[in-house]
């Protein structure tokens, strides 16, 4: 008579990635490495409300990422506001562009980072081409953009809105502790039982 599957039949059985993938959703942490775009925006959205439709306990969002594609990094970003359940964004390595766009999603006590990890804000660059007209329209919505974005850094970190667009003219880097005090981390944590 056929037995079962035990836990560890299943894992020999299962492709190494899914397994990984399989028992990071079970123990409600979502991944977002790597640069932005429209497959990570889908994957870690998809990730976020399956994770709220099966229960309402927290879910850590971990972060490394140079940052990317603007819009990508919006629907992550409403999508952590628009989920149910808690969440708490993680940031190791590096939290750079659409990367800190996305970690101030959470609220302020619910933003961490570990010890080493640094952070980037700057403004939205654009590699417009074709005839003026379109080149006028897209500096436009870049400079909108900008101004977006900016906004959301201003109310999240409590930095007057002129602060923060005049830092974010440029690639501006911070550590962990530099991000603390500017208002993008509520604290740093080294291991996991700090999350608590």
């Amino acid at each position: 008579m056929p037995t079962d599957p035990t836990p560890a039949d299943e894992a020999k059985a299962a492709p190494r990635g899914s397994l990984i993938e399989n028992l990071s959703l079970k123990s409600r942490f979502v991944l977002v490495f790597g640069e932005i775009d429209d497959k990570t925006a889908r994957q870690t959205c998809e990730r976020l409300i399956l994770l709220a439709q099966e229960s309402e306990a927290p879910i850590q969002l971990l972060i490394s990422s140079p940052g990317g594609h603007v819009e990508s990094g919006d629907a992550i970003h409403d999508m952590i506001r628009f989920v149910r359940a808690p969440v708490t964004t993680i940031g190791s390595g590096w939290v750079a562009s659409a990367g800190t766009h996305i970690f101030l999603a959470a609220p302020k006590e619910r933003r961490v980072c570990l010890p080493n990890t640094r952070f980037m804000i700057h403004q939205p660059a654009g590699g417009a081409g074709g005839r003026a007209t379109d080149i006028a329209i897209q500096a436009k919505e870049i400079i909108k953009t900008r101004e977006r974005i900016a906004k959301v850094i201003a109310r999240e970190t409590g930095h007057k809105l002129d602060k923060v667009l005049a830092d974010m003219e440029r690639d501006y880097w911070m550590s962990a502790e530099e991000a603390v005090a500017y208002g993008i981390v509520s604290r740093i944590i080294e291991r996991h039982k700090d999350l608590s």
